[in-house]
């Protein structure tokens, strides 16, 4: 993977130093022993690394040395530290395939799960995706685990799907529990509700999900503006009130939860290569990339407006095909190491519940990654507790 080799010899080490960039990357240094474990890692200046790792050592020292072994190196420049990060692990995961992920140091995403495999689907929080051809739906990433719970929880005070995790065999006899005794749970444990009432009240959790709070915030718009025209102030100024415990609810959520399966965006970084910046895909909570796209166009192309040329670049550039559900799982971990960290590189832009790309909004992020100006960010990240 590693795009560019140099041979190393310690009796000709000057100009081997004076080849490697002082610039960011990602390397593999390797010995001629084949069966010597390779040294992988990344940089913010290749030529300073590899002249602490194989230059002269200095008597005493602790520092780690490997100037007598190894024979070569492989590298990659990279232009963010995003790419770096997301280029290192790629290189980990083929280098490594048993041990890259305690390397990496993972730490998965939360995500909110509809069971919704269940005769009487429920939602939970995880971290641990299903296969990939899964009933359930997920949603996510969010910032931390506590984060996800508290929406979760608030979320289903709205509503009145069962909060109990067993598998429910309803029975007449059933007690019940204190969410049913509350009258916030239809109870289907003892039969408090047909099966088809309880599928629409779960098709409403559902549909608050995969919208980001949009259909219920609708939902108690219209029912407090029809009851304000019948002249029913009373059930108008309690949707009210409902509706005004929502909005600090969905203000909370940040830009990028959606349904993982439904998790479309576009990240714009800079380059290593000279008047070009770096796109990455995220399809289905999978990276592609990096896509270098060059401000000026190439001579002799047709002329396209920016705005052309951005999507015909996204429409060729392919995307991500994970062999499995953990590959999900690593590929939300480094988006969301990304996006929840204060000081982040780079802008992401989300695609619409239609798929649709903001190419206008794209084409000026390309323009402040490439001058380094700071992202505007619509929905700032929030802190990890």
């Amino acid at each position: 993977m590693p795009a560019q080799r140099l041979e190393f010899s310690p009796t000709e080490d000057v100009p081997f130093f004076a080849a490697l960039p002082a610039a960011p990357a990602v390397f593999v240094l390797r010995s001629g022993n084949a069966e010597a474990e390779p040294y992988v890692s990344k940089t913010a200046n290749l030529r300073h690394r590899l002249q602490r790792l194989l230059g002269q050592p200095e008597e005493p020292s602790k520092r780690l040395n490997l100037r007598a072994r190894v024979q070569s190196v492989e590298f990659t420049g990279t232009g963010s530290d995003f790419e770096s990060g997301f280029l290192l692990y790629q290189l980990l995961r083929e280098t490594f395939p048993q041990a890259y992920g305690a390397r990496m140091r993972f730490r998965f995403a939360a995500l909110v799960k509809l069971h919704l495999e269940n005769d009487y689907p429920r939602a939970s929080v995880t971290a641990r995706l299903g296969r990939l051809q899964r009933k359930s739906a997920y949603y996510g990433p969010f910032p931390s685990r506590a984060f996800a719970e508290k929406f979760a929880s608030d979320s289903l005070d709205f509503f009145k799907m069962r909060r109990c995790v067993e598998d429910l065999a309803p029975d007449p006899n059933f007690p019940g529990c204190v969410y049913s005794e509350m009258k916030m749970c239809l109870a289907p444990c003892f039969k408090g509700c047909s099966d088809e009432e309880y599928q629409s009240e779960v098709k409403r959790v559902r549909d608050y999900f995969d919208s980001g709070g949009d259909s219920l915030s609708r939902d108690f718009s219209s029912q407090r503006d029809a009851a304000s025209a019948k002249l029913q102030f009373e059930q108008a100024s309690a949707l009210h009130a409902r509706l005004e415990k929502l909005k600090p609810l969905l203000s909370q959520l940040p830009e990028l939860v959606r349904r993982i399966d439904e998790l479309k965006a576009v990240l714009i970084q800079r380059s290593a290569e000279a008047g070009a910046i770096n796109f990455f895909r995220v399809d289905e909570g999978c990276i592609a990339g990096p896509f270098a796209f060059f401000i000026q166009p190439v001579e002799h192309t047709r002329p396209q407006s920016m705005e052309a040329r951005v999507e015909e670049l996204l429409h060729a550039a392919p995307k991500a095909e994970p062999k499995s559900a953990l590959e999900v799982m690593e590929h939300l971990a480094i988006l969301k190491r990304w996006f929840f960290r204060g000081t982040r590189k780079g802008e992401i832009f989300m695609a619409d519940p239609g798929g649709m790309l903001p190419l206008r909004r794209i084409v000026r992020g390309i323009s402040r990654v490439y001058r380094n100006e700071p992202a505007q960010m619509e929905n700032p990240p929030a802190l990890e507790n």
